[in-house]
């Protein structure tokens, strides 16, 4: 299970295999987005505390998804 400061979380987000599908960099999708390719990156990797709506929405719209599409929900982190 990931971990954020210390506190175990089981959401995931599907960045890497959208991206992928999509021929999409990260760094692409940062910029059409409007945040940094670090912030991206922590979302990414499971570092991330929280994700503000209007970001999700931004990635959303972007990457052509629901938001169900971008979160995974893995209690066991498999």
């Amino acid at each position: 299970m990931a971990e954020t400061n210390g506190e175990p979380h089981a959401i995931q987000l599907r960045l890497d295999e959208l991206l992928s599908e999509r021929g999409m960099t990260l760094t692409e999708l940062a910029a059409r987005v409007g945040v940094t390719s670090v912030n991206l990156s922590i979302l990414k990797n499971g570092r991330a505390k929280a994700v503000r709506f209007s970001t999700l929405t931004r990635l959303c719209e972007t990457l052509g998804c629901q938001p169900g599409d971008l979160l995974l929900y893995r209690p066991d982190n498999k």
